[in-house]
């Protein structure tokens, strides 16, 4: 489903928003000076309470924290963030003790950086978890899952849980295409026109054509033990048919 506002690509530094949590003003401006320059996007708070807030609004693409802070510290800050969702947090902190790092990194935090610290070196730090954490959903992306199905998209593979046990059907090129399709979005009624075109090598030109892959694939997936998959939408197309 399309969003409204489109968000810039995870794997642009440029484009990312980075939220700076930091009670010193000072810091903060050379902070936000520093990632402009390399062209990230930045939001200052300037107390606890309000990184919660404006992480909730903005949805940072990465958060650098200050540990102690007014109103609520960075560990409760951290905290809250890590209940919400996943989104990278170097922490900032005058205390460089080991167990402060070990607390942080147990808490979820991406990265510890320990006042004073040279700016552009935060900003390397920035630029490295962004990276990090940008191949890592990337990879995420390349996997789909949907009922008993696991198609990862890189190796074209696909795996099928069946009571408990896992099996790997060989499928040809356009049934795996169907499938993947079909898992992508498991409820969605596909047309045969939409099928065809995203699915089946150039030069297939009729719809019922469609037909006859899906009813192999439907075969092989029988004979794991998954009957009436994918399933037929009279006068529509398919859907994959997992149970509401």
């Amino acid at each position: 489903m399309a969003s409204i506002i489109a968000r810039p690509s995870l794997f642009q530094p440029s484009t990312s928003l980075i939220l700076i949590a930091e009670d010193e003003p000072e810091i903060a401006d050379i902070l936000c000076a520093y990632l402009a320059r390399s062209d990230l996007r930045t939001a200052h708070a300037a107390d606890g309470a309000q990184a919660v807030e404006l992480h909730k609004t903005l949805k940072p693409d990465l958060v650098l924290l200050d540990v102690q802070m007014p109103r609520l510290d960075g560990w409760q800050v951290l905290s809250e963030i890590r209940r919400r969702g996943d989104t990278p947090v170097i922490m900032l902190t005058a205390l460089d003790q080991d167990m402060d790092k070990l607390i942080g990194l147990r808490m979820g935090a991406d990265d510890y950086v320990a006042k004073p610290f040279n700016a552009a070196e935060v900003v390397a730090r920035v630029q490295a978890v962004l990276r990090r954490t940008g191949q890592a959903r990337m990879r995420e992306a390349q996997l789909l899952q949907a009922g008993p199905f696991r198609v990862d998209l890189e190796s074209r593979e696909v795996s099928v849980q069946v009571q408990g046990a896992s099996h790997v059907p060989e499928l040809t090129v356009t049934e795996f295409n169907l499938l993947a399709s079909l898992v992508r979005s498991p409820r969605r009624v596909f047309s045969r026109a939409e099928l065809l075109l995203s699915c089946l090598p150039e030069g297939h030109t009729l719809e019922r054509t469609v037909d006859s892959h899906i009813s192999k694939l439907r075969k092989k997936l029988e004979s794991l033990g998954l009957h009436g998959m994918p399933v037929g939408v009279r006068s529509l197309g398919y859907r994959l048919g997992l149970d509401p």
